[in-house]
């Protein structure tokens, strides 16, 4: 059976919270991504999360909750969080704590940590709070695969695997939530750059925050926090990442006896598809060839790019093509973030 979507409305609201709080599955909207949510103090409605997504047990959940004093009830916190929290609570700030015992070791792969954020959604909050307990709640697809934004990538991608979905509209942020492991409060880091900078952390907590650099993690490992395994969020058309994708473009045509570009890119043969992070110039695109052209925003505005990166890489990957080529954004704040997920897309860490 098909899962069926539901409008927002109190009416499907409460039935949706009833479903949760029996142990079943609910795919909900938030402003980063859309979740796959469970009853996070339930391990058997926790292990269907991995089961619908095939999602290994090394790869750790995120546990959401609707209230500042929840935070408590599901991990030890510190003053550092507290400040986090009250700063941008709600919203996509992850953070990794020492875990109470009422948290299910099939939540946290084991570990003595949990990873734990308010979620921005209005719906999500009200459902949430309905529900009257903590949430579970990965990203709403297949394991690995592009995160969706939208209740239209859940259909597609978990359609015939769960019952229901929570139409929230297209997510605000379009990339997941930025996590900070504070296990040790004097050395915070990020573990998963997102939507809130670096920046943004140092001037709440008054001192340095570190970025983890990217590194290859085995699915075998527990990890501390998602996000961590060097392929995610991927298409299955190969990407191909471009620090500077004009010269590349330049570098790859020559010309016609009829003075046309003519394209040369890479060793497959098919259509190729080309991602700029604002729109080309017509010089450009005259030497993308035949193959689909996007851009992620008109002006390249890093908050537009991110908003529409993983629609763009499921549409793209429905064309049969031999390949997707994006231009990578580059500085700190939201472009490491960007580099983060398209990194991830192509394997290449």
């Amino acid at each position: 059976m098909r899962a069926h979507v539901y409008r927002n409305t109190p009416r499907n609201l409460a039935l949706l919270a009833r479903v949760l709080r029996n142990g079943g599955l609910v795919a909900v909207p938030s402003e980063t991504v859309y979740g796959l949510a469970a009853d996070a103090l339930n391990p058997e409605a926790c292990r269907k999360i991995f089961a619908a997504k095939g999602r290994p047990a090394t790869d750790p959940l995120i546990v959401h909750i609707a209230r500042f004093e929840d935070l408590d009830r599901v991990a030890v916190s510190n003053p550092a969080a507290l400040k986090l929290a009250r700063a941008f609570w709600p919203g996509p700030l992850t953070l990794v704590l020492p875990k109470k015992a009422v948290v299910p070791d099939a939540v946290t792969s084991g570990r003595n940590s949990v990873a734990v954020r308010m979620p921005a959604h209005p719906a999500f909050l009200r459902l949430l709070r309905l529900a009257g307990t903590p949430l579970a709640a990965p990203s709403a697809n297949p394991f690995g695969y592009v995160s969706p934004t939208t209740a239209r990538h859940v259909q597609d991608g978990l359609g015939e695997r769960i019952g229901h979905i929570l139409d929230g509209g297209a997510c605000r942020i379009g990339i997941e939530s930025t996590i900070v492991d504070l296990r040790d409060s004097s050395r915070p880091r990020i573990l998963r750059p997102g939507a809130i900078t670096a920046d943004e952390l140092q001037r709440i907590l008054k001192r340095p925050v570190s970025l983890q650099p990217m590194r290859t993690q085995r699915s075998a490992t527990a990890q501390i926090a998602p996000g961590q395994l060097a392929r995610h969020y991927s298409p299955a058309t190969p990407v191909r990442l471009h620090p500077k994708i004009r010269t590349t473009l330049i570098a790859a045509t020559d010309q016609t006896s009829d003075g046309t570009a003519r394209q040369r890119v890479g060793p497959a043969a098919g259509k190729e598809a080309w991602v700029f992070l604002k729109r080309p110039p017509q010089t450009v695109l005259r030497a993308c060839g035949d193959g689909p052209v996007r851009w992620l925003d008109r002006v390249g505005d890093l908050r537009g790019a991110a908003r529409r990166l993983f629609a763009v890489l499921r549409e793209l990957d429905g064309l049969g093509l031999s390949a997707i080529h994006v231009e990578i954004p580059a500085g700190a704040g939201l472009a490491e973030a960007i580099r983060d997920r398209l990194a991830r897309a192509s394997g290449r860490p």
